[in-house]
């Protein structure tokens, strides 16, 4: 799960994928050794794919020399009607395609991906402000019920 992408930037819509991976990689992400921090994702226009860049899957420690690249570009399974979408949504200037959760299905690694625009100052404080009067809401009751 990517919390950072929540502070950083509004999230307009969402879509789940498949990635294509190694094995090594697929053992790395069961253990947990992922950092989807820095991620982005891209439509390639000369073939209509998608691809995820710069997220981090550790090496397996316990793979033979046979190992993946931890920030190699990886492809991402959407249907082309879904790829189109994403162009257009991103094609508007300031969105950007962001990962916010690598996570299993069914023993299939899926990402989820999300459609976003970045936060201001300003948008940042307001949502800590909210959050802050939210959570002072939530003491309250629970002193009143005591």
């Amino acid at each position: 799960m990517n919390r950072r992408v929540r502070h950083e930037y509004h999230l307009i819509e969402t879509l789940e994928t498949g990635i294509r991976l190694q094995g090594s990689e697929v053992k790395s992400i069961r253990t947990g050794q992922v950092s989807l921090a820095e991620g982005y994702a891209r439509v390639d226009l000369a073939d209509m794919g998608l691809y995820l860049y710069d997220v981090d899957i550790a090496r397996y420690t316990h793979a033979g020399p046979d190992q993946h690249e931890p920030k190699r570009r990886r492809r991402l399974l959407a249907h082309k009607r879904q790829i189109a979408k994403l162009v257009g949504l991103t094609s508007i200037a300031g969105t950007t395609l962001v990962p916010t959760a690598m996570y299993f299905s069914r023993g299939w690694v899926k990402v989820e991906l999300a459609v976003a625009r970045g936060k201001h100052k300003h948008d940042k404080r307001q949502d800590m402000k909210t959050r802050d009067a939210q959570q002072q809401i939530r003491r309250a009751m629970v002193r009143k019920r005591i």
